[in-house]
């Protein structure tokens, strides 16, 4: 059997032992560096130091090492050019037939890290070079960025002895998306909040759906950026994948619940809370959540702040449930949920930070939109009451939680809360007008569902995302029974509004801040 050589050098050493082994039996030399070639000859495989082909050691703690003409010549040179065949016998060049390389792990670093010496010691030259100068020459060499294909790539040698060319063009084609990913994760480190003048994205996908928001759409879901506990991060320990629409869904509940400490529940229907609450115990902030809107609860998603126990647990598996997410869950909570078959819990093992930075995006014809997420926070000492009127404790702690909720409620948003409850959410109108009244009419609607004697929009504070542009926004939510209402302010009509606050002897409090969620 014709000897053929393998350049093995990896930051990643899951499978290589095997993987070398592979190789030796199918007839491989094995060339290596640094850790690779003593991984290696710890399992007793055979190898080469790279500088012993090169004729020149590791330097400057390891920056050079493979960045060499005996190395590159042996990858790039084409087996059907008598021109690089010539001058490959000139200089002493020998092929390379196979290469497996993964990268200094730059990515994982960014997520531990923000010290610039240490990430700049974490971006790979010489692994980078040796990839795409493989991949480029595909045709000839085989060439493996990731221990998931070590394989494949066994599996078409023992068949065939060989790696053919469509899969040679599979991994090539892989290699220049794995190094395309890793340039722009270091690209956008480099250039930090700004927006520059290149959108340095990258993304791998993380798992196929079966279509989008509706069925004639493809979608996939792909992990990247800025390391979040969230959807795209969670463990799924029961159920089917989950839809498009699912993770949409689960994405907003769960970055709603993070707004707040206490323990907390929130029930989204179509990317809108039906039902938020919070509570010294999460059973009961679960209870208050869904009296808040059962109708509409009804196979939605139920995100948690906290970890989930048996008692909230045997509550969300009372109804039927999409999917649950929370930091974490009880091995009773757990157990109570897996009698749910068809019930998705995901944990993530820790919440999202609701003030870091980071981006978000959007496609529109011909480019992207992209803007800063929206990571604004006020406190109680960031308001402004502007009326007579002023806030009770338990009117400020309402008020700072409904601002909270509106955040999360697509534009036009208005929300009533009273006790730290939502009694009534409209969202996404054209009108302000509008969103008041069908927040208010959601309140009639539940207090006739459970038999109340009055609506718990009477006595309730509200939120408005944007400022109201005439007055009759607030004197919609003032005939629904708000005493005490928080919006931005910063309309031409600010001070009429006030005045009918003033007028209707309630609150208002102006936060300088909007929250349009479009």
């Amino acid at each position: 059997m014709t000897r053929r050589r393998a350049l093995l050098s990896v930051s990643d050493k899951t499978g290589l032992g095997g993987f070398a082994a592979a190789l030796v039996r199918h007839g491989y030399d094995i060339l290596s560096t640094g850790g690779t070639a003593t991984m290696l000859r710890d399992a007793g495989i055979a190898v080469t130091d790279v500088s012993d082909v090169t004729g020149f050691p590791e330097i400057m703690d390891g920056r050079v090492k493979t960045l060499h003409p005996h190395i590159h010549g042996g990858l790039l040179a084409r087996r059907d050019n008598d021109a690089h065949l010539a001058a490959m016998r000139e200089q002493g060049i020998e092929n390379i037939d196979l290469v497996a390389v993964n990268l200094y792990p730059f990515e994982a670093q960014l997520t531990r890290t923000d010290d610039p010496a240490t990430l700049i010691e974490t971006i790979d030259i010489g692994g980078p070079a040796m990839l795409r100068a493989s991949a480029k020459n595909h045709e000839f060499v085989t060439v493996v960025c990731d221990p998931a294909d070590y394989g494949e790539v066994i599996a078409a040698l023992d068949a065939d002895g060989d790696v053919g060319p469509a899969l040679r063009r599979s991994l090539a084609a892989r290699v220049f998306a794995r190094t395309a990913r890793y340039d722009a994760a270091i690209a956008g480190w480099m250039a930090g909040d700004n927006f520059g003048e290149t959108l340095q994205v990258t993304a791998r996908r993380a798992q196929e759906l079966r279509y989008g928001e509706n069925p004639h759409q493809r979608a996939a879901l792909y992990t990247g950026g800025a390391a979040r506990p969230g959807v795209a991060s969670a463990v799924q320990l029961q159920g089917k994948p989950l839809s498009y629409n699912n993770l949409n869904d689960t994405d907003a509940a769960f970055e709603l619940a993070a707004e707040f400490t206490a323990p907390t529940i929130a029930i989204i229907k179509h990317a809108n809370p039906c039902g938020v609450a919070s509570a010294d115990r999460l059973a009961d902030a679960w209870q208050q959540a869904l009296d808040a809107d059962p109708v509409s609860a009804f196979g939605g998603i139920v995100s948690s702040n906290v970890s989930l126990d048996a008692d909230t647990a045997t509550g969300i598996a009372s109804i039927f449930t999409e999917v649950v997410i929370a930091p974490d869950a009880s091995e009773e909570a757990k157990a109570i949920l897996a009698a749910k078959p068809n019930l998705r819990l995901m944990l993530t093992g820790a919440m999202p930070d609701p003030q870091a930075g980071g981006l978000k995006l959007k496609s529109v014809s011909g480019g992207f939109l992209a803007q800063s997420r929206d990571n604004g926070h006020i406190t109680e000492a960031d308001i402004n009451i502007v009326t007579r009127a002023k806030p009770d404790a338990g009117q400020l702690a309402d008020m700072m939680f409904a601002w909270r909720v509106a955040k999360h409620v697509k534009s036009n948003a208005i929300v009533f809360v009273k006790d730290s409850v939502t009694a009534g959410v409209g969202a996404g109108q054209m009108s302000r007008v509008d969103s008041a009244r069908i927040a208010a009419q959601k309140a009639r609607d539940m207090a006739a569902h459970h038999g109340w004697d009055a609506p718990r929009t009477i006595g309730s504070v509200a939120a408005s995302d944007a400022f109201f542009p005439f007055a009759d926004g607030l004197e919609a939510l003032i005939d629904a029974g708000a005493t005490a209402v928080i919006q931005p302010g910063g309309s031409k009509a600010d001070d009429t509004v006030i005045a009918a606050a003033d007028a209707a002897g309630i609150v208002m409090a102006m936060t300088g801040m909007r929250h349009f969620n479009h």
